[in-house]
């Protein structure tokens, strides 16, 4: 099979229409066309309807886009791993996590990375829905669970917890609760329960709202909670791992926690050897043996 009609082929069931293909392509409309017609009588089926607001595929077309998306990504792989040298990493590496890890404690970091590899171009997506990384969404993904597919190289990174916080100032003004009953006389700053998050701290805000907390905030985001607590606006429910970038962060009711939520690191097993993820999983691996040791120094468990 032609493999130049099979790339006009991928490229107009990708843009769903051949001038869009065709700018891509730098090809005229009509030569894309022809292509798509040679490539359907060699097969012996039609590939595309037609009609007034641009192709669909049919099922035959589904077929051969679904093997042709995955030789593109294998394609993309092995560039990226002939692109990086021995000596420098660069190019554009995909990053997922979620917002408030990816905010509160990744991209604070990653001046260090840019230091050791100052033409790496970072896309960094922060969002709570999971992106398929075989399907190369992204490059590299940090969630809050273990990833599922059987295809990914994932390192365990270490396990949070959601626990209760606030400011020194706020407790010296509205007074330090002694039980989760005290906290009736508190704000309460947290995600709501229906908001995307782990669920360990979803089930650690419902029995604290059980409570009859009477003043909140709820924030869509840790970043926001955040702001809120430092801001003295309230006790929020934040993630454990900013008590060591934000030591006047003061615990409250030591003994309030949710469930242990594990971190992991995950990437497909067709990118092992590409440089940039390599560089930064060893970053990622020693910022995580750094925040250890600051926590075991600065937050008493």
């Amino acid at each position: 099979m032609d493999w130049d009609k099979l790339r006009i082929f991928h490229a107009v069931a990708d843009a769903g229409s051949l001038t869009h293909a065709g700018d891509t392509l730098h090809l005229s409309q009509s030569a894309v066309s022809r292509q798509i017609r040679a490539l359907e009588e060699t097969l012996g089926t039609t590939l595309f309807h037609r009609h007034a607001r641009g192709l669909i595929l049919t099922e035959q077309g589904e077929l051969l886009f679904e093997a042709t998306s995955a030789m593109a990504r294998k394609l993309d792989g092995a560039s990226a791993r002939i692109r990086d040298s021995e000596e420098n990493v660069l190019g554009e590496l995909k990053v997922t996590t979620t917002v408030g890890f990816g905010t509160l404690w990744l991209a604070p970091r990653l001046v260090k990375l840019y230091e050791k590899y100052p033409d790496l171009k970072i896309d960094l997506m922060l969002e709570e829905r999971v992106l398929d990384l075989p399907m190369r969404e992204a490059d590299v993904a940090i969630r809050m669970k273990e990833p599922s597919q059987s295809d990914l190289i994932r390192r365990r990174l270490l396990n949070i917890r959601m626990r209760l916080y606030a400011t020194q100032e706020y407790l010296d003004h509205a007074g330090t609760p002694g039980s989760l009953d005290d906290l009736s006389t508190h704000r309460l700053i947290c995600q709501k329960t229906d908001q995307p998050q782990v669920a360990a701290g979803a089930r650690l805000v419902q029995e604290i709202m059980s409570r009859n907390i009477t003043s909140m905030l709820t924030v869509n985001n840790y970043f926001g909670v955040l702001q809120g607590v430092l801001a003295n606006v309230g006790v929020g429910v934040l993630p454990d791992y900013l008590a060591v970038d934000h030591q006047g962060l003061v615990r409250v009711l030591p003994e309030i926690e949710s469930g242990e939520v594990p971190v992991f690191l995950a990437y497909p097993e067709e990118l092992r050897q590409t440089r940039r993820v390599a560089a930064f999983r060893d970053f990622v691996l020693e910022e995580i043996q750094a925040y250890r040791r600051q926590k075991s120094e600065v937050v008493p468990e």
